[in-house]
């Protein structure tokens, strides 16, 4: 999963700072600032959801219905 959100930050032009355990940070705006980096932000945000989202169906199939369950927790700060 971690792969798949490096290439949407690398799409993004949005900087991972680290992964720490389950926790992927990453931040928009730097290390070059943008006017927009809170859009930036929320559009890889969005990206990510739909990559979890397509991973779980797929994993549905494959692994059976607990992985449905399997979800993003995102949050956004200024």
């Amino acid at each position: 999963m971690y792969g798949a959100f490096d290439r949407i930050a690398y799409r993004h032009s949005v900087f991972k700072v680290e992964t720490v355990g389950d926790c992927y940070v990453a931040v928009a705006g730097l290390p070059e600032p943008t006017h927009d980096h809170g859009v930036v932000a929320c559009r890889f945000a969005r990206d990510c959801l739909k990559k979890v989202k397509d991973v779980t169906l797929k994993l549905e199939v494959s692994l059976g219905p607990d992985t449905s369950e399997l979800e993003l927790r995102i949050g956004i700060h200024r």
